[in-house]
Parts: structure tokens; sequence; C-alpha cells
């Protein structure tokens, strides 16, 4: 019989992913979808392939609903709103999401589905504000934002649900990761696709905030295996998941714009103070150390590797929205 998953999230970039990933290894895979994202539905490259339940993270009763009828082996809690930017504007949704949401999942599953394994989606913004590099697993939390505090609540959860219910409950500390699948208010995709749009000439400029900001950027499909990994393991534990090195937006920029054939990066920049967070960790990577043994697992597309695939799906978009627009 197969083996089957439900997704939270599951119409974003990791939610994807991982639904792809799932099909692939046979099992039948769940989504659970606000009643609101039709369009992120009707989107996913699979649709015909998934079963699509109703739930919302602040409603602890449609997620208990959506477990007792998916009955799944295994769940994934990957829904939180991600742009962190966001999380300024109202953090009280963020915590309540983000948090008690992880909260809400991990006791649903408790009270109906106690066997199944649970991962849960953390973050290296619970890390902002460390001030040693790399982080691994026993670095303190050090949150700068709603969204990060609310990550290191659900971590805590997770420590909680393990010890206290004895759960499988794993946890990755996805530090960021990117694909052509990332929404063009992150900054990886917004300066990919402006920089494609600016080859054709759909636009002239992109606007940034600090270009001496500092990520570990790794590859998304590569985390969601890291995810479905740890569910694989005999005991349930947190997992840093990046690729420990470390590159600035300036380097992204530049990179992008080689790929592109756009000459003189820096002329092509817009800097807007209010894109700038008031706080700005420029330290984050991760040490894989733990992963690298316990998982068997590594990251194997490069940086370089990474904003090319993405600069070439956003220059085939932008040359057929190009050509509809007669620029060439």
């Amino acid at each position: 019989m197969a083996r089957s998953a439900l997704i939270t999230g599951i119409t974003g970039q990791d939610g994807s992913y991982l639904s792809e990933l799932l099909l692939s290894k046979g099992y039948e895979v769940h989504g659970l979808v606000r009643r609101s994202d039709k369009k992120g539905v009707a989107q996913l490259p699979n649709r015909d392939d998934l079963e699509i339940v109703e739930g919302d993270l602040r409603d602890s009763a449609s997620i208990q609903s959506a477990l007792k009828s998916s009955e799944p082996d295994e769940i994934y809690n990957l829904a939180a709103p991600t742009f962190v930017q966001s999380s300024y504007k109202d953090p009280v949704l963020t915590a309540d999401v983000v948090g008690l949401g992880a909260m809400r999942v991990m006791e649903a599953a408790r009270l109906e589905t106690p066997h199944a394994r649970l991962f849960q989606a953390l973050s290296s913004e619970m890390f902002a504000g460390a001030d040693s590099a790399p982080q691994n697993e026993q670095t303190p939390y050090s949150p700068r934002t709603s969204y990060g505090a609310a990550k290191a609540f659900a971590s805590v959860c997770c420590d909680y649900y393990r010890e206290r219910h004895g759960m499988f409950v794993a946890g990755g500390i996805f530090y960021n990761h990117e694909s052509p699948r990332r929404p063009p208010e992150f900054v990886t995709r917004k300066i990919t696709l402006g920089v494609a749009r600016i080859s054709v000439g759909l636009q002239s400029r992109i606007e940034l905030g600090n270009l001496n900001a500092k990520r570990d950027w790794g590859y998304a499909p590569e985390y969601v295996d890291a995810a479905w990994r740890s569910l694989q393991r005999k005991s349930p534990e947190n997992y840093v998941i990046a690729t420990g090195e470390i590159h600035s937006v300036r380097e992204l920029l530049e990179e992008a714009c080689r790929v592109a054939g756009v000459s003189d990066p820096m002329s092509r920049v817009r800097i807007d103070d209010r894109l700038k967070r008031s706080v700005d960790s420029t330290n984050l990577v991760g040490d894989i150390t733990k992963a690298r043994k316990k998982l068997r697992w590594a990251p194997r597309i490069t940086f370089r590797r990474l904003v090319k695939m993405m600069v070439e799906a956003d220059l085939r978009a932008a040359k057929e929205e190009a050509k509809k627009r007669g620029k060439r």
C-alpha cells in the first residue's frame, strides 16, 4: 500500500517541489490549502495527481478535519508567510500562522494521527542576531523579526511534542533557498526577473535595498529532499539545511547580469532605502555537518548554477512577453 503525505503550504515554492518529489516516490499526496487559494491550486504543475483538502493554520478544527480525512503517514508543515518583510507589517498575524500554526498542526496530529511522522520547516532567521558563524543546531536563538521569533517558537514546539508526547517531529532549519518558482517580491527573483526584463527592453532599472546584505543561498528542490530524508530516520531531530557558503546581493546581481549579457550592473540599480531592513544580519551561514552525517545530504547546485537556472527561466518568460508586446 502506498504511503500517504499531507503538505501544508503545497502551493508555495517548497510545497510544489515536495509534492513532485513525493509523487515520484509513489506517495499519495494531499495538500492543505485555504479556500481562497484557488489560483495557487490551479497553478500547481501536478494538480491532477494531488488530493486537495481545505484548511487554515489559524483554525485547529480545520486541521484536525484534514488529518482525519487524509490519514497521512507523513505530515510536512511548510505553510507560512515566508516573505520576512511582510512580518513587519503584521507581526501578530505572522506569529499566529508561523508560531501558533505550527503548534496547532502538532496538536492536531497528536489527536488524530499520532502515528504520523511530522516535519516542521524552521528558519535561519532564528539566528539573525548570532554573534558567531557558521550556525549549527546548538546555536542559541536570537531572532530579530516576528517571523524569526515565531519560527523559534515552532522549534520549541518540536522539542515539546517529541519529549512530552513521544511524537516523531523533525525540524529543518532552512537557510535561504531559491528557484525559478520563487515569487518576484523576494530579492533573488526580483533580480533575476529584473535583469531578464532589462535584457529584452521591458524595464530599465531594478529597485533594491542593501546590496551588501549576505545570505547562504541554496536550491529549493534539494532542501525538500532533506525534509523527506529527515522523516526516514529512526529518531526525530532538527537539522541545519544550508550550503555553507555566503554571498552578497551585489554578487547575485553581478552574476545575473553576466548570465543575461547585461553590462554595467550598478547602472541598472536604484537604491531604495525603504527596502532596507532596520536590522539586517550579514553572517547567516549554516554548518551542515549533522545533515551530511545523519541524512547523507549535501547541496550539489552551486551559487552560480542556481543564478544561471533562475535567469535562464526568466529570460524565456521575458522574451515571450517582449514578443507579445512587439519589443522584439
